[in-house]
């Protein structure tokens, strides 16, 4: 069955990312509309699509021919175009930054659940090849997880070549990003939380350095059970070319309880066992990208109604907020474990 989608949003990504996507999925997708505050953008890729540009996102999302909306960039107009397709019974694929205030996310579930849509946030951490197949070895070759720990060192000045300058929502994102992904690995929410912040120097904005150590132990004192280290480190000029580069860990070390394994995402994976060293290159699967937007498909085309990726953002984004109130205080934060992974 081919869902008839329109585009709210092209960003930075489209031709990288989503346009390359719905090519391969020709057949899962067929694109009605684009809507794009920049209207040469909208023009452009509208004529590549042979379909037409839509001025405002309410006279797309209203239209009888679309069945759900590919909300792909953030805009101006925030929530506002889930909230639109919510009024109207419409499904989103929402690849947008999600709100990083607990309420704000709350407010947002609510309506989401209250309108009977499908619904899906963009994770792609957990649907990258090398995640998957981690999760394969980890119920089959290695075992439980034991100890995470997940870095990412981020230029200063910048959370990516194509983003805005660094702010404090920036910041919450990329560590929300960071706990979801390994609340998904270890498969349960933390218990606890403790967390310290590095001050940057006097001409940069905000801390250079945070990390936090997430407990996940259900019974016992904290150590007992799986243990996650995150961290992002925001201490290198983006001018120093050289040494951002320069020997950047693993983004995600998992010591398990019968080996250990290496992630480079999106599809490198290397893991050690008792029988020696195993190099996995997953290049064959499909990108990443291919795979959400196959997962999507398959959540509005199921007769099973599927929301995914809010409550998993709401978990993360209130473990966030633990460690801040960590830091402030000087102690570990017990959590509740509400929702599920």
């Amino acid at each position: 069955m081919k869902l008839r989608v329109g585009i709210v949003g092209l960003g930075a990504t489209w031709e990288l990312r989503y346009r390359p996507a719905l090519r391969a999925l020709a057949d899962r997708f067929e694109v009605r509309g684009v809507c794009e505050q920049v209207a040469h953008l909208a023009s452009r890729a509208a004529a590549d699509l042979s379909v037409t540009a839509v001025d405002g996102y309410r006279a797309l999302i209203q239209r009888d021919d679309i069945d759900a909306i590919l909300y792909l960039a953030d805009q101006w107009y925030a929530a506002q175009p889930i909230f639109a397709a919510c009024d109207v019974g419409k499904a989103v694929y929402s690849a947008i930054s999600l709100p990083v205030d607990v309420e704000q996310t709350r407010v947002l579930r609510a309506r989401v659940e209250a309108s009977g849509i499908a619904f899906m946030a963009e994770l792609p951490r957990r649907h990258a090849p090398a995640t998957a197949r981690l999760k394969e070895l980890i119920a089959t070759r290695l075992g439980q997880p034991r100890l995470l720990f997940c870095h990412r060192r981020v230029p200063l000045g910048r959370t990516a070549a194509s983003s805005p300058p660094r702010d404090a929502t920036s910041e919450s994102r990329d560590l929300m990003e960071l706990v979801d992904w390994c609340r998904y690995v270890v498969g349960s929410n933390p218990t606890s939380v403790i967390a310290v912040r590095h001050a940057g120097p006097a001409d940069n904005v905000g801390d250079d350095y945070h990390m936090m150590s997430l407990d996940f132990s259900m019974q016992g004192p904290p150590g007992s059970g799986a243990t996650a280290q995150i961290s992002c480190g925001y201490y290198m000029p983006q001018q120093w070319e050289e040494a951002v580069s320069f020997r950047p860990p693993a983004a995600l070390q998992v010591a398990c309880e019968k080996g250990i394994a290496f992630i480079d995402l999106p599809s490198s994976l290397v893991w050690f066992d008792s029988v020696g060293r195993h190099q996995e290159s997953l290049e064959h699967e499909r990108p990443v990208d291919e795979q959400m937007l196959l997962h999507f498909h398959r959540s509005v085309t199921s007769l099973v109604r599927q929301i995914s990726g809010l409550d998993d953002t709401h978990q993360a984004m209130r473990v966030v907020h633990a460690a801040a109130e960590s830091h402030r205080e000087g102690r570990r934060i017990r959590l509740d474990t509400e929702g599920s992974v």
